[in-house]
């Protein structure tokens, strides 16, 4: 008959597929006992029995535990038929050798169970540790019993209870010793080497500070391990170690303390802030560097940052800066970075590299991936692309090769860009290129654009220390705090440009508030702030600066206090813009209509410009309360715009935006551009206008109320 074994036919035939010869098998296997009529249990699987979960195991696999463990067999019993009822016992046997050779034996016997499920038997704890015990088991259904679990192609189960746990262990490390000396440092590998006086050492679990617990297995004679770390801070530092034996005994923790110091200074640096005209670079660290005719000093310098100024180079063969001399093992660990303002961003254009006599050892720059330009950092044959560079905007751009972990990266503006890879470098002692590369028939990949302030490290700059790098600092531009206007002119508070109030537009003072004992006085008559706020008539109200306070193509901050007079606006109303002869660069408004703060962004100063919008729903004030705090970030860098409300900002009031312009018109308070002019005008109070060159971060907005 054939039969056609899916799921069920297999369980079927586990149970009436048993010839008469397996029988007969069966009745003759020694200390098997039969009844007439009844069929004796099958020999338990050797697969089916566990030690505390862990598989059947013998010799050098034998597990250890750290307690006595529950032994398991799955038990069947041919009578039963499949899913069957009869009942079967299990006869469990341990046994081992004491110190003096005396065999010792235990044996237990579980209640009758349905066929098919777990028997158990959990070992009494006076078992001996550090022992060889064996075990075996077997089925009795009160008829027959079945084979031991050990008989013919079967084996015996051993394991040995282990309940000490491994001494302490030992932690020392030549690079950063333990003790008070403080060690070079940040940025810097270390080897750390642990061992232990027991010999029964299978892993280490330790712990650096701020980190995840990880593990590393124990080797050789002296179950030793080493391990390596990273450090990326200054200061004193803990490294938390436990040793563990076979069983899982841990031992109490080795805390090791050592002292690490700030990250080496720069190998070589170029602040490339000389005097225009000058033929060479002066050096903060390293070598002086040539300067090529194609160089010019005293370009503009980013904004935000300690750069005062940096050099322009022109793309052509005269274009570049070189110590000639190499500043960096190219196959060791290294990190260079540098502000970086590319005047042309098509084709490969190289910000800086190093010789190898065949071509670059690295590059770092510019190159092109489907059509569109990336940062890049090659070392040997393999790039690192990332991040988007845009005609006349800064970054800076960080490439940085670890030795240690053969793997390569690439950061823009303090941030790591696309995957780290693992690379091959090539080594060699040519020079060091600033705005060039070399290639088989000369130098080619010339960058045209400004270069600012070139670091080379011989170690590795640390992801923290990569964003102070590249941080451009928000730097006040303004602020009105709307308290007086004498002659309809609110005066800035550092002196720099006042807001002229429009008609509409008045100041409401402290002095001018009610009673408020008064139960006819109005809340909403209280200064938002101070003393004072800007109240707008919601027709004709507003206030503005005569010329551009931010830089609309760069990034920048502003902020406000806002209350709505109504409880339902009639029209979009904009709190604070800046345009240009067509329509705003930016402008920020309630759109009733949503019932939601919006900040708008359009791409171009053209009539029906694409706009960029993101939003943040919200009801209006209705002339009551504090009001709101609103703020728009333009982050130039990351290409994004945020929208805060109250300090915090919501998915919805965040957006990509490359597409930034200068806008040439006033900063607006009040009001903004139409189709038909100016319109949009705010019905409210207003108080608190501050201007920020540069993005502020999430923190630094909240704290500006």
């Amino acid at each position: 008959m054939r039969v056609t074994r899916g799921a069920a036919g297999r369980r079927r035939a586990r149970w009436l597929g048993v010839s008469s010869a397996v029988v007969g098998a069966m009745l003759a296997t020694p200390g098997t006992a039969v009844a007439a009529g009844n069929l004796p249990p099958y020999q338990p699987s050797v697969s089916d029995l566990k030690n505390s979960g862990r598989g059947c195991a013998a010799g050098e696999n034998r597990p250890y535990v750290r307690s006595a463990p529950e032994l398991t067999a799955v038990l069947y019993d041919p009578d039963g038929g499949p899913g069957g009822t009869s009942r079967v016992k299990g006869e469990f046997e341990a046994w081992w050798q004491d110190a003096d050779g005396t065999g010792q034996r235990l044996t237990f016997t579980t209640d009758a169970l349905r066929q098919g499920g777990s028997f158990s038997w959990e070992l009494p704890d006076s078992v001996p540790a550090d022992t060889v015990i064996s075990w075996r088991v077997r089925a009795d259904d009160g008829e027959a019993v079945s084979p031991w679990s050990s008989d013919g192609a079967g084996t015996v189960c051993e394991f040995v209870y282990d309940k000490d746990a491994p001494d302490k262990p030992v932690v020392s490390s030549g690079d950063y010793p333990d003790g008070d000396a403080w060690t070079d440092g940040v940025g810097v590998h270390g080897t750390f080497h642990i061992a232990s006086p027991s010999e029964d050492v299978e892993f280490y679990q330790y712990t650096f500070p701020g980190k995840r617990q990880l593990t590393v297995q124990a080797s050789g004679p002296d179950r030793a391990a080493d391990i390596d770390y990273l450090p990326e801070s200054p200061g004193l530092h803990v490294l938390e170690v436990r040793a563990f034996d076979r069983a899982g005994n841990g031992s109490t923790p080795t805390n090791y303390q050592f002292r690490v110091g700030s990250g080496r200074a720069p190998a070589a640096r170029w602040k490339l802030a000389d005097a225009a005209g000058s033929r060479t670079a002066a050096a903060e660290a390293g070598p002086a560097a040539r300067v090529g005719a194609g160089a010019v000093f005293g370009a503009d310098a980013p904004s935000g940052t300690d750069v005062t100024s940096s050099v322009s180079l022109d793309g052509t063969g005269h274009g570049f800066v070189t110590p000639n001399t190499p500043v960096v093992a190219a196959d060791s660990t290294f990190s260079v970075g540098a502000w970086v303002r590319p005047a042309a961003v098509d084709g490969t254009r190289t910000v800086v590299s190093q010789d190898t006599g065949q071509g670059p050892a690295f590059t770092l720059g510019l190159r092109q991936a489907d059509g569109k330009p990336v940062w890049s950092f090659a070392v040997g044959g393999t790039q690192l692309t990332g991040g988007v560079p845009g005609t006349g905007e800064w970054a800076y751009v960080l490439g940085r090769y670890d030795a240690r972990t053969g793997k390569a990266r690439l950061y823009v503006n303090g941030s790591a860009v696309g995957d780290e890879r693992t690379v091959t470098p090539v080594a060699g002692d040519g020079s060091f290129q600033i705005g060039r590369a070399q290639g088989a028939a000369g130098y080619r990949d010339r960058w045209q654009g400004e270069v600012g302030d070139v670091r080379v490290y011989d170690r590795v700059a640390v992801p923290d220390e990569v964003a102070e790098l590249g941080i451009r600092k928000a730097r006040l531009l303004g602020h009105w705090a709307l308290e007086t206007a004498p002659g309809g002119i609110s005066a800035e508070s550092n002196g720099g440009q006042p807001l002229k109030l429009g008609p509409g537009a008045s100041i409401f003072r402290m002095g001018d508030t009610c009673d408020p004992l008064d139960p006819d006085c109005n809340p909403g008559d209280w200064p938002l702030a101070d003393e004072g706020h800007l109240n707008l008539d919601g027709v004709s109200g507003y206030a503005a600066t005569e010329k551009p306070v931010v830089d609309t193509g760069d990034s920048f901050t502003v902020s406000a206090t806002v209350r709505l007079a109504d409880q339902e606006p009639d029209h979009p109303m904009t709190v604070l813009s800046q345009g240009g002869v067509h329509g705003d660069a930016f402008k920020v408004r309630y759109e009733p209509s949503t019932y939601s703060w919006e900040l708008v962004m359009s791409h171009a100063d053209e009539p029906g410009a694409a706009e960029t919008v993101v939003a943040r729903f919200e009801q209006p004030d209705g002339g009551q309360g504090a009001g709101h705090r609103i703020a728009v970030v333009h982050d130039d860098a990351t290409d994004r715009i945020t929208l805060f409300v109250d300090g915090y900002a919501e998915t919805a009031g965040i957006a990509e935006f490359r597409d930034g312009w200068t806008s040439g018109g006033g900063l607006q308070v009040g009001r903004g551009r139409t189709d038909d002019g100016w319109g949009e005008y705010l019905h409210g109070a207003v108080d608190q206008v501050r201007a920020f060159s540069g993005a502020l971060t999430g923190s630094e907005v909240s704290a500006l109320w």
